[in-house]
C-alpha cells in the first residue's frame, strides 16, 4: 500500500481571561494531543497522518470538541512542503521522528 504523508497544521487563539475560558482551553489542548497532534509553538500543534482520508477524518473530530468561542484554524500540507518550512531563528525541534524509519529496540 502506497501512503501519502500529509501535516494537519492546527492554529488557534482561544479566550483565556475568565476562569472558565482557561479551563476550556486546557481541555481543548489535552483533548487534541489525545487525537495524535504535538506542540510545535504556543498555540500551533502538529499531526502527521498516513493518507488525506484520516486528516480528513481528524478534521472532523477536531470540529466535534472546539469550543465556541475562539479562533481555530488547520491546514493540510505534504511532507515535502513541511520539510521545506525555514526556520530563521532558533531551530526546529520536534517531540515526533520526521522521517518513516522505523527504530526497533531488541
Amino acid at each position: 500500500m502506497n501512503y501519502r504523508y500529509m501535516r494537519l497544521l492546527l492554529f488557534f487563539d482561544l479566550p483565556v481571561e475568565k476562569k472558565a475560558q482557561r479551563r476550556c482551553y486546557a481541555k481543548f489542548v489535552k483533548d487534541i494531543k489525545g487525537l495524535g497532534f504535538y506542540r510545535y509553538q504556543k498555540s500551533v500543534f502538529l499531526k502527521l497522518c498516513l493518507d488525506q482520508r484520516i486528516a480528513d477524518s481528524t478534521i472532523e473530530k477536531v470540529k466535534k470538541i472546539s469550543p465556541k468561542d475562539g479562533s481555530i484554524a488547520i491546514i493540510t500540507i505534504t511532507e515535502k512542503q513541511f520539510g521545506d518550512i525555514n526556520v530563521i531563528i532558533g531551530e526546529n525541534k520536534t517531540e515526533v521522528l520526521n522521517s518513516d524509519e522505523r527504530n526497533i529496540i531488541l
